[in-house]
């Protein structure tokens, strides 16, 4: 007698052939049924179940009915994006005047507790009114100004964040500003006076000769603005969004 593996194996075998038989009869049997007076080759057949199969797919399914000699359902293109012109706004000042603040607040106004300060460099993109408005901010540490005049000829607008309340170190912002224009002397200027949410804050009349700005009047477009980056701020006439206009109406000069 056979062990009862081997007489196992035999029936998987046998039911294995069976079902392949029956198969190829019911093939055999379609192709038959369906008319060989009309001409239907394996082809034919072929196109006809899988015209049954997308008959029978739930609608928006179809293109998963596919096979040989068929072609997928076309997938729509996405939308072509407008042409945006690109900008670049350049970002600088001492380090803690507040220019991450400045560059988040003017991106998204989210609440913050602390926006952690830049010690090397941070960009930032937005999209408005068909601008593609590239911030790029350089860390204002003695080691990091270096850097600055790198930048300046991609740049279209120059923004320098002066800390309002840091007498201590007006006079560096001037020498390190004046410096730079001297190589830009046509580059757009906004100096935003930061911090004038503190109470012992420079005045902007106070800024303007302390930065000697008034040497730069009639040379090139200068602003100078009051602001404080904070959440507490942005409804206040200190608001950083009022920058964010600014820097929309200046790039979108032709």
């Amino acid at each position: 007698m056979a062990p009862a593996s081997a007489l196992r194996d035999l029936t998987l075998c046998l039911g294995a052939v069976v079902a392949a038989l029956g198969s190829l009869l019911f093939i055999a049997w379609k192709m038959y049924f369906r008319g060989t007076d009309t001409g239907t080759d394996w082809n034919g057949w072929w196109e006809q179940e899988l015209q049954e199969l997308r008959d029978r797919a739930p609608p928006g399914d179809a293109h998963r009915a596919g096979g040989p000699g068929t072609s997928p359902a076309p997938t729509p293109h996405p939308p072509v994006p407008l042409q945006l012109d690109w900008r670049q706004v350049l970002v600088l000042g001492l380090d803690g005047a507040g220019k991450s603040s400045v560059l988040h607040y003017i991106c998204s106004q989210t609440a913050r507790e602390r926006i952690p300060p830049t010690h090397g460099f941070n960009s930032a993109q937005l999209y408005v009114e068909g601008l593609e408005m590239d911030l790029l901010e350089v860390g204002g540490s003695q080691n990091l100004r270096a850097y600055w005049p790198l930048y300046l000829s991609q740049a279209h607008v120059l923004v320098f964040v002066v800390d309002s309340v840091d007498r201590s170190r007006l006079l560096t912002a001037r020498q390190e500003l004046h410096a730079l224009l001297a190589a830009e002397p046509q580059l757009p200027l906004v100096v935003l006076a930061n911090k004038q949410d503190k109470s012992d804050a420079l005045s902007m009349a106070e800024l303007w000769e302390e930065l000697a700005l008034h040497t730069f009047k009639g040379q090139r477009e200068l602003f100078l603005l009051p602001t404080s980056a904070t959440w507490a701020s942005l409804g206040t006439a200190t608001s950083v969004l009022r920058v964010k206009d600014l820097l929309v109406t200046l790039l979108s000069q032709p």
